[in-house]
């Protein structure tokens, strides 16, 4: 197949991007804005094979990407072009707004122009990636499935909810054959220091302040981003047209013990700890929680086993020791990221400072 991957140099794109590239005959063609979460370097390793292209593209620009799927002439789409942090959408929704919505509206009508004008026969899909955050919080002891009602409480999810059921309305109006995922919390290699694993990992190895919201008792099922990306792959393949399925690890923890267990593993494998500390949990530190904090999420993942054999291939624990080793490993890429110096060579600047 020819697919476009939206949002490709992001988190969850770049991974899926390298699977896709690396374990299949695919084609990509993958769409970045490039915002500050979008990183080429998280596609080095595949930018010089013949079947990867990139183009920068905001997806909100309707006629750019209506030049990409005439030139590219795509089997499928996966769009995961998104902003994703509910901290963000807090301070500044109209960007979450924009792109989130008006931007999967344009991808839908570009799919749906493209199907008419080159009459693709129905093997075509456009699949969204959502998360289980549209669901709003959940109570013990239940758990998310396809058929919960959907009550968003952040402008990230609100958003993230409009663009669901923009998905639902063009495939059951104008026929246009989607899939549909709603995910857990994602976390691995190359995941943007804003979120709570990464940004753990970087500021106990500063010796900074480990901040967490509230009790740190809310609850999240982890999903490791090397078994999202091979779910969504099999979504892609395998899912009928106007399916969704929900995508989980089965591993749910409070964000208090995910950062009690980034400490163990770090005073395991890094022992010369900043000075003042005798280990890295002393750096944690709780602060006033964040307005309409949602208690749990819990994803039932049992559809996407029981109809495409998809099952989470890592536990939380070896999930998270590969990407505390990653980070220890690839000082490097935090380090851009941190600078900024990923940015400044995107846009062609030299290292000098910046008017």
């Amino acid at each position: 197949m020819k697919v476009i991957v939206t949002g490709g140099a992001g988190f969850i794109g770049s991974a899926l991007t390298r699977l896709i590239i690396g374990e299949t005959d695919h084609q990509v063609l993958v769409l970045d804005k490039l915002t500050y979460a979008g990183n080429l370097e998280s596609l080095s390793e595949v930018a010089s094979d013949p079947r990867f292209q990139f183009a920068q593209i905001d997806i909100c620009d309707a006629q750019s990407v209506r030049n990409a799927f005439d030139h590219f002439q795509p089997d499928a789409i996966i769009h995961l072009a998104a902003e994703s942090h509910v901290d963000r959408s807090i301070e500044g929704p109209q960007t979450f707004i924009q792109t989130n919505i008006v931007g999967t509206y344009q991808l839908l009508e570009a799919a749906r122009n493209y199907l008419k004008q080159y009459a693709k026969p129905n093997a075509f899909r456009f699949h969204h990636v959502s998360t289980d955050e549209v669901y709003g919080s959940l109570e013990r002891p239940g758990l998310f499935s396809e058929t919960n009602s959907y009550q968003p409480n952040s402008p990230y999810s609100a958003s993230k909810a409009s663009s669901d059921h923009l998905v639902h309305a063009w495939h059951h109006t104008y026929g246009l054959p989607t899939v549909l995922t709603n995910c857990s919390n994602n976390y691995g290699p190359h995941q943007f220091p804003e979120k709570l694993i990464p940004l753990m990992i970087l500021n106990a190895l500063e010796g900074k302040p480990l901040p967490i919201y509230g009790s740190g008792n809310q609850i999240r099922d982890w999903l490791f981003v090397n078994d999202h990306a091979e779910a969504l792959l099999r979504v892609l393949e395998q899912g009928p047209p106007g399916s969704t399925y929900n995508i989980g690890g089965h591993n749910e923890k409070t964000n208090l013990e995910v950062v009690r267990a980034i400490c163990v593993l770090l005073d395991e494998l890094i022992p010369h700890r900043p000075a003042g500390i005798n280990g890295y949990a002393e750096l944690i530190t709780h602060v006033a929680d964040r307005p309409g904090h949602d208690q749990r999420y819990a994803i039932d993942a049992s559809k996407i086993h029981r109809e495409l054999g998809w099952v989470p291939r890592e536990t939380f624990a070896s999930g998270l020791r590969k990407t505390v080793q990653w980070y220890l490993d690839n000082t490097s890429w935090c380090k851009h990221i941190q600078e900024g110096s990923y940015q400044r060579q995107r846009l062609g600047l030299t290292d000098r400072a910046q008017p």
